[in-house]
Order: structure tokens, then C-alpha cells, then sequence
């Protein structure tokens, strides 16, 4: 029997804080050094080098027993579906902002909610989730709105803000293949492995095809990118996430992730001088009041609960 999960509490909210400050800088990283290394070979290094580090944990404490159960055709949908995402953002990122991506991204459990409504009875989506996919909708909307404030980008923006959109449809989907495959009851660090090791092949692939493999020029810039998407953003943010999924409310911790697209705007405003629409800002903070409402409807009952008993 698997150990009851614990509430938010002052240690988890100081390490959801530090893992969403990673998770808003890796869009601006990738942004910063694309001039020196081109979005879709960061992809592919960061892949590689966390593959390699997981690969050795598995060896180090085991995790390659899931290979026995059947495992195998989900982790590669899976792996397709990570390389989709990574190559959607890496598209994104040369017409649209930083910031509009970090937001557009975490769309994601949108298209999770959705994808498990209809694949699992027990994830059957309620009315205040409906309606906050779509207050989330309209959010997107409303943001997408805000490219056409910039003469002459307007057609580049809307077009990188899509991407953005179906790098969220994409990761969103890897969380329906994990949920409702063999992969569910696989260790976390097989199908993280999976992810990696597919993906770090495809966008290869992808990169050698399309000439883009030839555009790498390896700065310090550059190269600190890598490292620090590979090491601390795919290998020890993602086990430092699993951690805490064992052991505290999946539903706490969906509400403190909401504020990495917060880190992400905040990031590229300072650090790449990215301008900002009333538009997408509006846009934003509907999303982000979707997402809330899908991901953590209960928590948002309870609160509402809490202040009308106190009324």
C-alpha cells in the first residue's frame, strides 16, 4: 500500500518555487542561444545528455525490468509524442516570443483533460472543468489577438503562438499515453528514459533532414543552454518532480506549477527585453484561470467552500 499523500506545506512550496524558476528559464535559454545553436539541436543535446544520465541511473538502481511488461510500443508513442512537443517549440520559438510560449505551453493539461475524459470513466471531466477548458479556449483567443499589435510580425507571431499551442496538444497527449498504457505502472525513470532516448533520435532525424544539424556553433552560450536543459531541467527538476508527486497531492502541486509560465513571461520581459499586449496579458491570465480550474477543480471547490463558510 503506497503511503498517503501530504498537503502543501512551507518545504514544498520553496522547491515548487525553485523547480518553476528552471521551468520559466528554459524557454529564454533556448531563445538566448539560438544564434549560437539553433533551437531544434538544443533539443536534441538536452535529450541526449539527460538519456545518458537517466540510462545510468536505471543501471545504478535499476528500472529496466518495465522492458519485460509490455512496455515497449507505449514508451515509443510516448517518445514521439515528447520529440513532437520539443520540435513544435523549437519551430515556435523563431517566430514567436519566449514569453508567448511558456504560456501557450502549458495548455497541456488542457488536451490531458480532454484526451482522458473521453479514454478513462474515472477521469470524466465536470461542469467547473468544462468551463474552465473554456475559459482556457477563450484565453488563447484573446492572446493570439495580441500578435496583431506588431506591424509586419503579426502572420510570424500567430504562426509561433500555434506552435506553442500544439507543443501543449503534444505534451498533453504524452500524459494520456502514460496514463492509460502499460506505462502507467512502469517506474517513472523508464518512461522518462523512453521520452529522451526517442527523442534525441527523431529530432536528429528531423535536424540532419532538414540541413539544421550544420547550424551549431558551440559558444559558451551555447553550450551552457545544453547543459543546463539536459542537467537541470530534464534530469534533475523532472526526478525532483517525481519525488514530490509521491509523496504530496498531485492537486497542491498542480497549482504551484501554474507559476512557472508566470517565471517564463517575467524572464523573457527582463532577460530578452520581449514586449507585451494588453491583449496577450489578458490571454494569459485566462489560460492560466483555465488550466487552474481543469487541473485542480477540487482544490478550487474547497477554497470556494472555505470562504462562503466563513461568510
Amino acid at each position: 500500500m503506497s503511503a498517503p499523500r501530504k498537503g502543501a506545506d512551507g518545504f514544498v512550496l520553496q522547491l515548487m518555487l525553485v523547480l518553476c524558476v528552471i521551468w520559466g528559464l528554459q524557454q529564454v535559454a533556448i531563445k538566448m542561444a539560438a544564434a549560437d545553436i539553433v533551437p531544434i539541436m538544443q533539443a536534441v543535446g538536452r535529450s541526449a545528455i539527460a538519456a545518458v544520465l537517466v540510462g545510468l541511473l536505471m543501471c545504478w538502481r535499476g528500472g529496466w525490468e518495465g522492458l519485460r511488461q509490455g512496455t515497449l510500443p507505449a514508451g515509443l508513442a510516448a517518445g514521439v509524442l515528447f520529440a513532437l512537443e520539443f520540435l513544435f517549440i523549437a519551430w515556435g520559438l523563431e517566430y514567436t516570443t519566449a514569453s508567448h510560449m511558456a504560456v501557450f505551453l502549458y495548455t497541456a493539461p488542457i488536451f490531458s483533460a480532454l484526451g482522458l475524459h473521453f479514454l478513462l470513466p474515472s477521469e470524466r471531466l465536470r461542469p467547473l472543468q468544462w468551463l474552465g477548458i473554456g475559459v482556457c479556449f477563450a484565453g488563447i483567443v484573446v492572446a493570439f489577438g495580441g500578435a496583431m499589435d506588431f506591424a509586419g510580425m503579426d502572420r510570424h507571431m500567430l504562426l509561433g503562438d500555434a506552435l506553442g499551442v500544439l507543443g501543449g496538444m503534444a505534451w498533453g497527449f504524452t500524459t494520456v499515453v502514460v496514463r492509460t498504457t502499460r506505462l502507467s505502472e512502469a517506474p517513472p525513470t523508464l518512461t522518462l528514459f523512453y521520452q529522451l532516448f526517442v527523442a534525441a533520435i527523431l529530432l536528429l532525424l528531423v535536424a540532419l533532414a532538414t540541413g539544421e544539424v550544420e547550424k551549431v556553433n558551440l559558444t559558451p552560450r551555447g553550450v551552457s543552454s545544453v547543459l543546463f536543459q539536459g542537467v537541470m531541467v530534464s534530469f534533475i527538476s523532472y526526478f525532483a518532480w517525481f519525488w514530490l508527486l509521491r509523496r504530496y497531492l498531485a492537486s497542491n502541486l498542480a497549482v504551484f506549477s501554474f507559476m512557472t509560465p508566470l517565471f517564463g513571461v517575467t524572464f523573457g520581459v527582463l532577460l530578452l527585453d520581449e514586449p507585451l499586449s494588453l491583449n496577450f496579458i489578458a490571454g494569459a491570465v485566462l489560460v492560466l484561470l483555465g488550466i487552474t480550474l481543469v487541473s485542480s477543480e477540487q482544490w478550487v471547490l474547497r477554497l470556494i467552500r472555505g470562504k462562503v463558510g466563513r461568510a
